[in-house]
Order: structure tokens, then sequence, then C-alpha cells
């Protein structure tokens, strides 16, 4: 209850002190591409329900059907995309998804269907047993993950196989072991990282 309480009063202030931010960030993508404004994806979230999740749109439309990873300077990424992800901008319309319940503040992140079922059955079931966050330690960590990919012959392999065993790392240890403040912390940790980039 602390937690929801928490993820509550959090992102609704930052729904409200964002919002203009939220309207100059949308006109720029409508006028930087065609396209919607948000990019909805399905996700796993709680006990393994699927939820369509907000996030600015990066891309140009139907880019998904080309590939679920991001791989460095995608070819994809619209000229607005780039600036919104370098800065994670793109990822402040989840705070809608913490609103509602889909997601929490802090937890580990939404994987999409494809990427979770490769979990052993015993993992998924503990990286499912809490809400999916909007940051976590890993993502501190994997802040570059596309760079990181990059250097790879086979993205998708290397994310599979070394990729994903760090994020099960971070991922069960904030099962085993979270609290509200240490969600405060990782909180300011995701965001010293992001504006020291």
């Amino acid at each position: 209850m602390a937690k929801r309480l928490f993820d509550l009063i959090l992102s609704g202030i930052g729904l409200i002190i964002l919002s203009p931010a939220f309207v100059v960030i949308s006109c720029w993508i409508k006028f930087d591409s065609t396209g919607p404004v948000f990019f909805r994806q399905e996700r796993v979230g709680l006990n393994g329900r699927i939820f369509r999740i907000h996030k600015f749109r990066t891309m140009r439309p139907d880019s998904e059907s080309k590939g679920k990873l991001t791989i460095g300077a995608d070819v994809r990424i619209t000229k607005s995309g780039h600036f919104l992800r370098r800065y994670k901008i793109d990822e402040l319309p989840q705070l809608l998804d913490v609103f509602i319940g889909s997601m929490s503040l802090v937890g580990p992140r939404p994987e999409v269907k494809e990427f979770m079922d490769i979990y052993d059955d015993h993992v998924r079931e503990k990286i499912l047993s809490i809400k999916p966050g909007i940051t976590d330690k890993a993502s501190i960590e994997m802040v570059d993950e596309n760079d990181i990919l990059e250097k790879y012959d086979d993205p998708k392999y290397a994310y599979i196989n070394y990729i994903m065993p760090i994020k099960e790392k971070y991922y069960l240890e904030y099962v085993k072991d979270h609290s509200v403040i240490g969600d405060l912390y990782i909180i300011w940790a995701t965001f010293i990282k992001i504006v020291s980039r």
C-alpha cells in the first residue's frame, strides 16, 4: 500500500508539472514526422498480464515490423527521437501507466512477451510477482543499451545471452529486497545518470 501511494502521489504530481512540456513535445513529434504522438506496445506486466505501454514515439510508423530491438543510431529513429531517447524523455508518458496502476515508478522494466518467455519459469514468475517500473538498477547500468548492442554482429543473440542475464540479476535482487527509500535512491540515481551523459 505504501508503494502504491508513493507511486500515485509522485506520478500525479509529475503529470501535472510536466503537462506543458508534454504539449510541446507532442507538437514537435507531429511536426517532425507523420504518425501518432504516442508509441503503444504490448508488454508483460504484473502476474503476466499484458498491457500497452505509453511512450513518446521516437521512430517512424510501422518500425516495429522490422524488429523490436533498437540498435545504435537506428535509421528508423526520427530527428526528434534521437534527442528524446538520449535523455529518456520518451519514457515520461509511462507516468500515466504508473498513475492508472499498470506500472510502478521503480521495478523491473516491462518486456515484450517474446523476450519475457525466454526466462526460466521460476525466474519469470518472480519477476512478474511485482509491477514493472519506469526505472531500476538495470536501467541505470544499461542506459546505453542500444549502443552496446550495436557492437555485436547479432544484436538479438547478444541481448538474449549477455544483456538479459544482467537484467535478471538486478530484477531478482529488487524483487527480494525493495522499499520506498530504496526506490527514492534509484529514482535519484537514474536522474543523475541521465543528466551526466
